[in-house]
């Protein structure tokens, strides 16, 4: 290994990396604080020290040339490393310190941050929390770019190599407009009882949706033509009758806070998801984070039972 001097640094590499995202030097300047002709004169320092032309530029658009898609990826690789290795660093030290990043979908954020986010305040109160509310697949694919470190995610939808560990089950409940023949009953519900019942469901996209389009199709449960893009939505469209829709039971205290649904349960085997913390199987963090987990799982656990 040359331990000579290197031509390059890694805050030209994150300049690179932010022009390629952005596809333009002006709004990467903006992205990483500092003034444009700045962020332009690192850039160029960068290409002469490697000897490539890593962006085509002219006054409407910048475009990242062949040899600098491959650069670029690379240079995401190596900040990936560094921050890393800083996480490494201060897990030595001073474990879930500073700031984290944390990836929550949006059908567990609004029904577990309130009870999760102030329990790890209380017990790491050194640790700044950054949530980032996404998509599954999208907080897959940051964390794996390096740009999360954590994700609050169902363990049913598509994780990778991520390593886990669980918080807990949330079963999935049947919400019903009470004139609905299901809504006039109580009690546990077998889940054959949905064959040729019309169902709401959320968009594409949404984990939830796949684990609920999963259970339709193994009962015959037929999906309306309506997408929700979130939980509200769909228990609000329920209350008007536009059909029956399925919920994780996490949400019926927020969405059905008026008490006008009627919530009934599935007899087992209950259909659920389980809720995990994921991260990146090499992260220097793991440690750090089994023992955050263990925090959040007692905090689901008092939620849950109210």
């Amino acid at each position: 290994m040359n331990f000579g001097a290197y031509p390059l640094t890694l805050r030209q590499l994150q300049y690179a990396l932010a022009v390629a995202e952005a596809r333009s030097f002006r709004r990467a300047a903006q992205l990483c604080l500092v003034s444009q002709p700045s962020l332009s004169a690192q850039i160029a320092e960068l290409e002469r020290s490697l000897g490539v032309q890593l962006f085509e530029r002219d006054r409407r658009q910048v475009l990242v040339t062949p040899a600098g898609e491959e650069l670029v990826e690379r240079a995401r690789q190596m900040l990936m490393l560094a921050e890393d290795l800083r996480a490494a660093a201060a897990s030595r030290g001073e474990p879930l310190t500073g700031t984290l990043r944390v990836g929550v979908i949006p059908t567990i954020g609004p029904y577990l941050l309130p009870d999760i986010d102030p329990a790890l305040r209380m017990a790491y109160p050194e640790l700044t929390l950054r949530w980032t509310e996404d998509k599954t697949e999208l907080l897959v694919e940051k964390i794996v770019r390096g740009e999360l470190d954590v994700l609050l995610v169902a363990l049913e939808s598509e994780l990778g190599s991520l390593a886990y560990e669980t918080i807990g089950e949330d079963p999935f409940v049947l919400a019903a407009p009470r004139e609905h023949r299901l809504g006039k009953k109580s009690g546990p519900l077998r889940v054959s009882t949905l064959a040729a019942e019309q169902v709401l469901l959320l968009d594409d996209g949404h984990c939830f949706r796949d684990q609920a389009l999963e259970l339709c199709a193994r009962t015959g449960a037929e999906e309306l033509g309506f997408r929700a893009t979130s939980l509200a939505t769909l228990a609000q469209m329920a209350l008007g009758g536009a059909g029956v829709t399925i919920l994780p039971r996490i949400a019926v205290e927020v969405e059905n806070r008026r008490g006008l649904l009627t919530i009934r349960e599935f007899t087992k085997p209950r259909p659920k998801r389980t809720l995990v913390l994921a991260w990146r199987r090499r992260s220097p963090l793991a440690q750090s984070l089994k023992a955050l987990t263990a925090v959040a799982r007692e905090a689901y656990r008092k939620a849950i039972q109210g």
